[in-house]
């Protein structure tokens, strides 16, 4: 007989943790299992293994609200975040509820049954593919929206002709021999900030290939205030004082940024010349044409990266790839980069929640037709739910709070004796793209996503302050307009919004 289940969480990283502590703690009772393709937990904080990986986000923000975080450093290393994400899940009893090794091809809702069959695929001992069927009440996709399998490496033309090793951090090889030896990171994001300061510390000389530059701001790795916050106060309590004064900071700089842009742009530009203590090179490498927080901004702790640079350990090079060649790379300009190793931190491939094929009564669903509902559930996807966390602050932030919506949702259909919830606009509404920066890797993707609309509860507000006022206070009853449990055999209806 296929298995059944209240709620199947995909994912287990940072969120599908997260998701199913609240499940548990919200939704006592429900039978659930978290569905991950990957062999081990972790998500992201998991799969990347290059040197120096590490959070973009405090991690007083980034973990999560109902576990203190306890170590020193607030931009925290990936071993960190990973150890604390197994200790949440075992803490809890979360981790027996994990499928490993265990991928969604394919979720399809009968409106007749009023339920999710879904369609796995293990590998069997000898590696071939066995896939077998499990249905459930509800779907909460938690696997974010990057693509684990491959990363994002554009052509570059003469490759084959480089007589070193190309490698992409996504995929980070254990016997990779840096020390000593001229590396070139081609790529300004956040990867290639991170990597070049961890790997100077071995290599001859890292060069950071741009094309153009990026915002990088400097900040404390560790948080003075939170530590003697720490000191006074029990755990838990300066736990959320330290969060609360960390999430007013992020608000209050993002706003600066948004609604002064030539002010921000002279204070980022001011601080790095600060540390550098050269005008050119900073109007030359490290003020872009953009403004502040049009793309994420980049933070580097304890200004290692600029650091490395004024050791001679570091470089930035603002250039065009004319081609690869034996010694290294050519640029346009007519120098060459000699390079041992080229590490090619050109960004990530992004893949809508896991690349479910997702169906409605046999009807293949196209996501950028579908609109997103307080952040959470997809227009005419009947009980189906994501967790997209923050673009301008921590994912968790979001996350948590999708989280327990979620459960509200669940809670409220069983008080009701509904079977199923989906929610759809009411009148046209006007399309933005669900993620709203203009970051490469985003643009290259976004037309795959689902869209957002411009009016509450389709617009998603990158906001955590007015999200955290209004999410839990959301009254289901005017918003969704459920399906009775007597009436599984009818047509699913529809949200009145």
């Amino acid at each position: 007989m296929t298995e059944h289940l209240d709620v199947v969480i995909v994912g287990a990283g940072l969120s599908g943790i997260g998701a199913a502590y609240r499940l548990q703690t919200e939704c006592s009772g429900k039978s659930y299992a978290i569905l991950e393709a990957r062999d081990s937990m972790g998500g992201t904080w998991d799969l990347f293994r290059y040197p120096g990986v590490r959070s973009d986000s405090d991690m007083f923000t980034l973990g999560y609200p109902f576990k203190p975080w306890r170590d020193a450093k607030s931009i925290a290393d990936g071993p960190s975040i990973l150890r604390y994400i197994k200790e949440t899940a075992a803490e809890n009893d979360i981790d027996r509820h994990i499928r490993y090794g265990t991928k969604v091809e394919a979720a399809d809702w009968s409106s007749e049954n009023a339920r999710w069959t879904l369609t796995l695929a293990r590998r069997d001992d000898s590696g071939a593919v066995v896939r077998s069927e499990l249905t459930c009440n509800f779907i909460y996709a938690c696997a974010g929206y990057y693509n684990y399998e491959h990363g994002y490496s554009p052509e570059f033309p003469g490759t084959e002709t480089f007589s070193g090793r190309i490698v992409h951090p996504q995929f980070w090889p254990e016997d990779l021999d840096y020390a000593g030896k001229r590396v070139v990171v081609i790529g300004s994001g956040a990867t290639a900030v991170t990597l070049v300061p961890a790997m100077a510390e071995q290599a001859e000389l890292v060069t950071m290939l741009q094309r153009t530059p990026t915002w990088i701001s400097a900040v404390p790795g560790r948080d003075k205030q939170a530590d003697r916050i720490r000191e006074l106060l029990p755990p838990k309590l300066a736990h959320r004082v330290i969060r609360t004064k960390n999430i007013l900071f992020g608000i209050g700089f993002y706003q600066y940024c948004r609604r002064r842009p030539e002010a921000a742009r002279k204070l980022l530009t001011g601080l790095t010349t600060r540390i550098l203590g050269d005008e050119k090179l900073v109007a030359e490498h490290f003020t872009p044409t953009y403004n502040p927080w049009d793309q994420r901004l980049c933070a580097v702790p304890n200004a290692d990266f600029f650091k490395a640079m004024k050791k001679d350990k570091a470089e930035v090079v603002t250039d065009r790839i004319e081609t690869f060649v034996p010694e290294g790379i050519r640029l346009e300009s007519g120098r060459t980069l000699a390079a041992d190793v080229i590490i090619t931190a050109t960004g990530l491939d992004l893949l809508a929640f896991g690349g479910i094929g997702l169906r409605v009564d046999g009807k293949p669903v196209t996501l950028s037709e579908r609109f997103v509902w307080q952040g959470t559930m997809l227009s005419g996807l009947p009980n189906f739910a994501i967790c997209v966390g923050y673009t301008n602050a921590s994912w968790t932030l979001r996350g948590d709070l999708t989280s327990r919506l979620v459960c509200k949702v669940l809670n409220y259909m069983d008080r009701k004796g509904f079977a199923a919830v989906v929610p759809e606009p009411k009148g046209k509404l006007t399309e933005h793209p669900l993620l709203d920066l203009t970051s490469g890797y985003i643009q290259r993707s976004i037309g795959d996503f689902p869209r957002q609309g411009s009016r509450h509860p389709w617009k998603v507000r990158q906001n955590y302050l007015l999200d955290s006022a209004t999410t839990m206070r959301t009254d289901l009853s005017k918003t969704l307009m459920p399906v009775p449990r007597s009436g599984v055999r009818e047509p699913v209806l529809s949200a009145a919004r």
